[in-house]
């Protein structure tokens, strides 16, 4: 049987829902005596219990809605009308159906969930079930991700204009029965996200000042300026995100001047791909990478290890260096690593 509250299956002698926490038990309608989830007759008077069964299952109580702190994130394709025009419609809906997988599997890589899409746009939330000290930054790394992966989709496909943009804001929202199962995550934040994410520029991320504010020490800004939307008084601040600088929460942040990550975003995307290849099919991959010193070959390291450093599966990260002089050196890396997981 099924608690009716969540549908999470219950059996004998359960008396709360391991799901949602409700009530699962009756009272027979002759003789008041208790029964549990599964008992078709009462023990006590042998009355049918097949019409209460389910009515006893459902929450004495309804479920009220309640405020919560969450990061909202809004991303859809720049121009998606004009593309479609004079296109197969067939083809369309191959191309956005592709985008859509594309985002709700980098959304739940950094631990959030879709909501809903609307047209072409893709709406997704962090911290309405369960919050996390950095929602804000999954949210954004997201973004930043998808925004990427749709300019790498747009190749694939052949149109080379393909582009998105996103918005991402924080604050308080009003989260409804069911966890927002039903997409009932209301209020200002959710328009205002929408609003922010229709004036970014194509390929670009925009993010409020309160979500600015809590990424900072990981996320690379630039102030955007204030910007006047649709259906507001005041104008959102807003800032651009434009890049991953540091791990979590700021940990290796580099105060120094950092370059832009340049010329090698092909073979960063193919170190993403084997990453997730290897966990999907549960085999090893060798990536190896080959180049003359200051080509670049740490930066893209730590440009990859930014990027583990989000995803919310888990990866165990070892390094391990092999000197090129001494004997016994065979293994040395292996040890390395070794040393460090003990």
């Amino acid at each position: 049987m099924n608690c009716l509250a969540c549908g999470a299956e219950a059996v004998v002698g359960q008396r709360f829902c391991g799901g949602c926490g409700s009530s699962l038990i009756g009272e027979c309608p002759s003789c008041g005596v208790e029964y549990g989830p599964g008992q078709r007759f009462c023990v006590h008077c042998g009355t049918s219990l097949a019409v209460n069964t389910e009515t006893s299952l459902q929450p004495d109580r309804v479920v009220a809605a309640e405020r919560r702190i969450v990061s909202v994130l809004f991303v859809d394709l720049v121009g998606f009308t004009s593309l479609s025009e004079g296109r197969d419609p067939e083809d369309v809906r191959a191309l956005v159906t592709r985008y859509f997988d594309v985002a709700r599997e980098i959304v739940e890589r950094f631990g959030g969930t879709v909501d809903k899409y609307i047209g072409d746009a893709v709406m997704a939330w962090w911290g309405a079930t369960a919050s996390q000290e950095d929602d804000a930054e999954r949210a954004v790394r997201a973004a930043l991700e998808i925004v990427d992966r749709v300019e790498s989709l747009g190749e694939e496909i052949g149109i080379e204009a393909l582009a998105a943009r996103a918005g991402v804001m924080t604050g308080e929202a009003s989260v409804g029965p069911g966890g927002n199962e039903k997409g009932l995550l209301l209020g200002d934040l959710v328009n205002s996200t929408s609003r922010i994410q229709s004036v970014a520029e194509p390929g670009t991320v925009l993010v409020g000042p309160t979500t600015a504010g809590l990424v900072g020490g990981a996320i690379d800004l630039i102030d955007a300026g204030s910007h006047v939307v649709k259906g507001r008084e005041e104008p959102i601040v807003a800032s651009w995100a434009l890049r991953t600088r540091a791990e979590r929460g700021g940990r290796g942040r580099v105060d120094s001047l950092e370059p832009p990550f340049v010329g090698r975003v092909s073979e960063l995307r193919l170190l993403k791909e084997m990453l997730h290849a290897a966990g999907n099919d549960g085999r090893a991959r060798l990536v190896s990478l080959v180049g003359q010193a200051g080509i670049g070959k740490s930066r893209l390291i730590w440009e990859f290890r930014k990027y583990i450093d989000g995803l919310v599966e888990t990866v165990y990260w070892h390094e391990g260096r092999s000197p090129s002089y001494g004997d016994g050196i065979t293994l040395w890396a292996l040890a390395e690593m070794i040393r460090h997981r003990a």
